[in-house]
Formats: C-alpha cells, structure tokens, sequence
C-alpha cells in the first residue's frame, strides 16, 4: 500500500481507487462513515510511516513535500467521504503537519505544546469537516502526550435535563481558533449564536470548543462547565505510536492533548492532520471551481 500512497501523493486525491486501502481495513473505515457510534472514534495502527527527516531544522518545521503520508491521508479520507482543506487555514492546504514550534508553547493549536482541552475542529465554520484524521509520525521523547477523546453521546448521559435544554438553546458564540487568524490584524466577529448540542436526542451532535466557545448568560455559561465536566469524566487517553491514524467524527467525539516537553533537536513529536466531508452545498462547490478547497469564510458567507 506504501508503493500506491507514494502514487497518490502526487496525482492527487482524485487519483483514489475503492480498492486502495486493505479489504477488512476499507470496510471498517466505511461503517465508520457511515456510522460511528456511541464514541465517533476508530483507531487503525500498523501503516508505514517511511522515511522521515527530523521534524525541525534550525528551528523551521519540516513540510515533507511528496510524503507516502500524504497519500495515505487522502486514501483514508476519501473512504469516509471528500478530502478538503480551508482557504482561511493554513494556504488551503489538505495535509497539515501538526508539530510543537519554537516560541509557540502556549499556544492552543497544534505548534504549541501545552494541554489543549476539548474541542471538535474548525467550530466557527458553517462548514466543518464531519472527519477529522491524525497520522503520527513521530512521538514525543518521554512517549507521554496523550490523544484525548471524548464522546458527546457518553456525556450526556451525566448531565441533568434542563442542562440538555440550555444547550439545545440558539444562545452560543464560537471565536476563531489561532489557526484561522494566525495572520489577520483584525479579530473576526464570532459566529453565532449557535447551539451547543443538536440532533437527535438519542444520537446528539455537538458544535463546541472548550477555548472558543462563549455564552453571555450565565446558564448558558454554567451549561458550558458542566459540559465540559462530563467530557472530562468520560475521557478516553491514547498515546499514539508511530503509524497509527486516529480518525475521530468531529460532530460527536471531541478531542484534546495532554502537555508534553519539545526538545526542538529533531525528533520531537509529529502528526499529519486531514479533513473529510461528506457534502457540500453546491453553491459553495461552485465557487471551488473544481477544487477541493473551501473558499474564504467572507465569499461563503450567505450559506448560513
């Protein structure tokens, strides 16, 4: 599968056959697709992660141009549903390298190295991905920064009724993570009001982010606490080894990291971040005009 990644990389996700990814392997990222369950959460261990350079070189990260990884990203992403990436984000690119950055330790996103609580991605957007992928290439020195996972269907089976009631309310705001106003001098509005839990009451979906989202009323504040208790409470914590995949359904399982110690000599911890959806509008296919690149908020906005 190496060899076809390594293919794919460079032709593309377009390039992508059904048959890329191992039979029982395919499959279970399909009902996964189509199904994720009580805990939005699949890990599949064992890919080949080939040869990698040192993850920082006189303090630049490196970009792995042509990368086998990259494939891979785009033939486990384009079995869940269509590989995307944000214009706003990163230069519109499909794959990010997620690596702890020198001067950046505090940040909340990928290049610092604090504790990041939970989150599901990209919460400010109309358009968020229904599939989040983390490839890891390398771990951290002390093999101890943990992928946290929690589930909002687990959650809230330890919140109280009316708690439910205030999160199902239109009374949210969600700012802009650092990753999408990393070079804006202006800070966008943020977006909303939105609810925090929707869908279903069996099968709850959430839009949240712990740093990002706000209420201005003070049950809509306590309502956010208590939902991030619960997430706390049902937490699953995984190290990821190097050629695992965590492939996480970004309405229903939030996800974190533990802190962790860069060292910045090379062999610090690295994972590979890609963005699956499964629709979108025509409108804004349109105004993509055959890429697989969504347009700049701004340009999209009178979707929603």
């Amino acid at each position: 599968m190496w060899e076809r990644a390594e293919q794919i990389v460079h032709q593309g996700p377009d390039a992508v056959r059904p048959d890329d990814l191992p039979e029982r392997v395919r499959q279970a990222v399909r009902r996964f697709g189509e199904d994720s369950g009580t805990t939005g959460f699949l890990l599949l261990r064992g890919l080949e992660v080939g040869e990698l350079p040192p993850t920082h070189s006189d303090g630049e990260p490196a970009t792995l141009p042509g990368h086998g990884t990259a494939g891979l990203a785009m033939i486990i992403a384009e079995t869940l549903g269509t590989m995307i990436g944000y214009a706003d984000e990163k230069n519109g690119d499909l794959v990010h390298n997620v690596q702890p950055l020198p001067g950046e330790e505090t940040r909340i996103e990928g290049s610092g190295s604090v504790a990041f609580d939970f989150h599901i991605e990209n919460v400010h957007h109309a358009l968020r991905p229904d599939f989040i992928g983390l490839i890891c290439l390398r771990q951290d020195h002390d093999k101890v920064a943990a992928t946290r996972v929690s589930s909002v269907r687990e959650a809230v089976e330890r919140l109280k009724p009316s708690t439910l009631d205030v999160l199902r309310e239109c009374q949210f705001y969600s700012n802009y993570p650092g990753s999408f106003t990393r070079d804006s001098t202006v800070e966008p509005a943020p977006a909303g009001p939105h609810p925090v839990l929707f869908g279903d009451a069996g099968k709850p979906l959430m839009r949240f982010n712990s740093h990002n989202t706000v209420s201005l009323s003070k049950a809509g504040r306590a309502a956010l606490r208590a939902l991030a208790e619960a997430l706390e409470e049902v937490c699953h914590e995984v190290i990821m080894q190097p050629g695992d995949c965590a492939l996480l359904d970004n309405h229903v399982a939030a996800h974190g990291r533990s802190a962790f110690t860069p060292r910045y000599d090379g062999q610090d911890r690295w994972l590979r971040r890609f963005y699956s959806i499964q629709s979108v509008p025509r409108s804004v296919l349109q105004m993509m005009g055959g890429s697989r690149v969504i347009p700049p908020i701004p340009a999209i906005q009178g979707i929603w």
